[in-house]
């Protein structure tokens, strides 16, 4: 039996990219507190025990004050009623400290998602999924960005600076990554085709491509002989199965994204790891959006 070949493929470090942006929101922060007298204010709602969202929570909280922002957190009980949510969000909306404001989803099943998101106001919405935003990125106007998707050009751009011109192929046609992502890609100069579960021939379009975005949740769905040689490849999928090496205890999972990396790796120019890819990114791009949003609404 041959060795397999080893990896080709630049690892795209998603930690020490994440870094150098909270580096530098922490220095706009402290040009922000110096001019307004205090820092901007970050209120993060939790509604629930999911024990996903209360991690990630307990992250961007810690991660708020590190960049030198107020952390301003609401937990409530997954009783909580639409009626009292919304009222939350409307004090949050009217209060001159809180200059961004982020619901952590999912939400419990009897509360309209929808409602909530369209109930922050615009120039608060550090998610970047209320209505007036999605227009606004669609237009090309300035816009509060979700942040995923603004991570991944971050990432894409510290390996090729220059997209223009790029076949980029978006696997997932969600309104938090797959439908922005081709926004900021057109934005780029890229032209963009967006692929998903119904796409005809999927590995033909995907091979096609120069920049391959995955974001279909599904683990390691996108093999190693989809992707064109030399693509770059970012993965947003984040996915926990079970482990399968060799003395790996029952029960034990691990995280893997859409992407088949090892496989993928072999071929392609630059790839994001799961973890370590494209999740540090989300909350450095979240406090970013916070302080694009304290700038705009304090000058």
């Amino acid at each position: 039996m041959s060795t397999p070949p080893m990896s080709t493929a630049r690892i795209i470090d998603g930690k020490a990219i994440a870094a150098d942006v909270r580096s530098q929101v922490a220095t706009g922060v402290a040009a922000f507190k110096a001019k307004h007298g205090q820092a901007p204010g970050l209120a993060v709602v939790l509604v629930g025990e999911d024990p996903a969202s209360q991690v990630y929570v307990r992250n961007k909280g810690k991660q708020t004050n590190e960049v030198g922002m107020r952390s301003i957190e609401h937990k409530l009980a997954d009783t909580t009623s639409q009626a009292d949510l919304l009222a939350l969000v409307e004090t949050l909306n009217q209060d001159p400290d809180v200059d961004g404001i982020l619901v952590q989803l999912p939400l419990p099943s009897h509360i309209d998602e929808k409602s909530v998101i369209e109930a922050i106001t615009p120039a608060k919405d550090v998610d970047g999924f209320h209505p007036i935003n999605v227009g606004r990125l669609s237009s090309g106007e300035d816009a509060l960005v979700p942040c995923t998707p603004s991570g991944s050009i971050i990432l894409l751009k510290s390996v090729q600076p220059d997209l223009t011109g790029a076949n980029a192929v978006i696997v997932g046609r969600s309104n938090i990554v797959g439908k922005p992502m081709a926004q900021l890609l057109l934005r780029e100069n890229c032209t963009v085709t967006i692929a998903h579960s119904r796409t005809k021939d999927l590995p033909g379009v995907v091979r096609a491509a120069d920049i391959v975005i995955a974001a279909v949740g599904r683990p390691e769905m996108i093999r190693g002989d989809w992707i064109k040689p030399g693509a770059l490849v970012i993965d947003v999928g984040i996915n926990r199965v079970p482990r399968t090496d060799p003395g790996s205890e029952p029960g034990k999972t691990k995280l893997v994204g859409d992407v088949a990396f090892a496989e993928a790796a072999d071929v392609a120019g630059a790839i994001t790891p799961v973890p370590g890819g494209v999740g540090p990114m989300t909350i450095a791009c979240l406090l970013q959006n916070t302080l694009q949003a304290a700038n705009g609404s304090r000058d």
